[in-house]
Parts: C-alpha cells; sequence; structure tokens
C-alpha cells in the first residue's frame, strides 16, 4: 500500500548558524498510511510539534522532503495553501483559537475560505458538529459562553469541516477531565469509523494511544526511536522506559504477573485483554 503521506529524511534547524542552532527534527523518514490511525509519542523536547507541523506546510523543510499521495508539498510553494485544506492540523488547546461570534461561524471559517457554496457549507458545519457531539442549539451560541469541553469540540469541528484527507490532533484531551476526554476520544475513533480518514493522534498518555490507535511511532532525540503496532512496541517496555517514556498501567500490571509466573503475555496493553487471558486461565467465562 502506497503511503499518504511520506516523510523523506526530514531536517528541520532552528536558529541556523547562531549559537542557538539546533535540529528539532534529524534525518527522519516514516510513512503514514491510507486510512489508518497513528499515534505519535515522545518525550518533550523529541521532535513531534515540529514533525506535524511539516505534515501540512506550517514549517518548510530545511532539508529533505514532505509528499502527500506521491507529491512534494512544497513542489509549488504557492499553492502550499491547499496542503493544509487536505491535511488538517488540530493544535493543542485549540480554543485559544476561537474567534468568531458563534460556534457555527467558526467551524464554517475553514470550508469559506475554500471559496464552497453556502448550501456545502452548511451541511459540512451541521455533519462536523454532529460528529462532535454538538447540539444544533449551541451552533447559535457565542464560543465563549461554551464549556471548556464544548469549546473544544468546536475547534476541532472546525478542521474537521474542511473534510481533510488526512486529520492531525496535537494532544487534543489536555486539560480535559476524564470524562471530557474519553468523550473526545470516542468521537475522534467514531469519525475515523464512519470516514475512513487517516487519523495522527499526538499524546503523551500511553493509554490513551494503546486503546485507540493501529500503529505507534516513537520520537527520540529528533529521530525516529521505534515504530510498530502497540503490541510491538510495548513489547520492548525497558527500552522505552530508558529513553524517558512510559508504558500503560495495564502493561506494568501483566509484567508483574509474568515475572511471578503467570502465563500472560508481558506486551498486553489493554485491560480487556489482560482479563481474556486471565479467564481463559481460570478456564471460566465470568469476571475474575
Amino acid at each position: 500500500m502506497e503511503p499518504i503521506i511520506r516523510v523523506d529524511h526530514l531536517t528541520h534547524t532552528y536558529s541556523a548558524g547562531t549559537p542557538f542552532e539546533r535540529s528539532a527534527v534529524a534525518d527522519m523518514s516514516l510513512s503514514v498510511l491510507p486510512g489508518e490511525f497513528l499515534g505519535i509519542i515522545g518525550h518533550t523536547g523529541s521532535g513531534k510539534s515540529t514533525l506535524i507541523q511539516h505534515l501540512n506546510g506550517l514549517l518548510k523543510p530545511t532539508s529533505g522532503h514532505i509528499w502527500l499521495n506521491g507529491q512534494d508539498i512544497w513542489a509549488k510553494p504557492k499553492e502550499i495553501r491547499k496542503v493544509r485544506f487536505r491535511v488538517g492540523l488540530v493544535f493543542q488547546y485549540p480554543e485559544y483559537q476561537l474567534f468568531e461570534e458563534t460556534a457555527y461561524k467558526d467551524i464554517a471559517f475553514g470550508p469559506k475560505n475554500m471559496g464552497l457554496d453556502e448550501q456545502e457549507i452548511d451541511r459540512r458545519v451541521r455533519d462536523a458538529a454532529a460528529f462532535v457531539g454538538l447540539e444544533s442549539a449551541l451552533l447559535e451560541r457565542s464560543p465563549f459562553e461554551l464549556s471548556g469541553g464544548q469549546k473544544r469540540r468546536v475547534a476541532i469541528a472546525g478542521v474537521i469541516a474542511m473534510e481533510p484527507e488526512v486529520l492531525i490532533l496535537d494532544e487534543p484531551t489536555a486539560g480535559l477531565d476524564p470524562a471530557g476526554r474519553d468523550m473526545i476520544l470516542s468521537q475522534i475513533r467514531a469519525y475515523h469509523q464512519a470516514r475512513g480518514t487517516t487519523v495522527v493522534l499526538v499524546s503523551h498518555s500511553m493509554e490513551e494511544i494503546a486503546r485507540n490507535v493501529d500503529r505507534i511511532v516513537v520520537l527520540h532525540s529528533a529521530r525516529v526511536y521505534m515504530e510498530g503496532t502497540p503490541a510491538e512496541v510495548f513489547a520492548h517496555a525497558d527500552e522505552l522506559e530508558s529513553v524517558g517514556l512510559d508504558v500503560p498501567q495495564v502493561t506494568k500490571v501483566a509484567a508483574a504477573l509474568r515475572a511471578r509466573g503467570v502465563a500472560v503475555d508481558g506486551a498486553t496493553y489493554t485491560v480487556e485483554a489482560l482479563e481474556r487471558q486471565l479467564l481463559a486461565l481460570k478456564g471460566g467465562s465470568g469476571p475474575c
């Protein structure tokens, strides 16, 4: 399968030629496949934010290339704006960028800039609002009258309304309470399943990554350190912890059980998977 996005030997150097010169991304290569739910993890300073800002052309590579459906996104610099409609990026705390009089107008901002007619804009606004769980009555209210979670959903809907080929979310649950986090993630999963859109989730929460993604890319020191399915990545718990990353709590529990002689997979990364293994060992089908 050909990747929808291919990062080819990407390097981005800040403050080049000064004593403060540093490469936030160094000779990085990776692929994002059509329709996949990809997770990107890494501690602060690993290059996550710099990487994702290259994927939709907000930053230009110092060297290397970003390919979107086989085309270098910087081949025609004057058309880079079109790339940003095709690869939607939701920043961390996106509600800080809300500015319109109503939630409806905020969600409609992107589609209007795409030059769509009013009927198509209205369809997209209402479809996007439905995907993120915003009631129609809230669309006519000022976004500043909404709760924190509702503001976050308005901001995400504004990117979804552009119907991008790739949706990138940078820490979309940051600052929300547990109920708010679960709601946002369930809505993103539903959107991915319904539309088949490629989704890239950047998160520091191993639990969020483990429960949602098909594949994980681990960044460390401005480079790709590891990649694979959640099971493949979390099988290397010791290596992840050696570079300052954590693993899901259930993975730690499974590893501890295995160390005590319980025949479970030490790379288990969801509670449901561990429960199934324990039930199988018990020989029953009810709760442990």
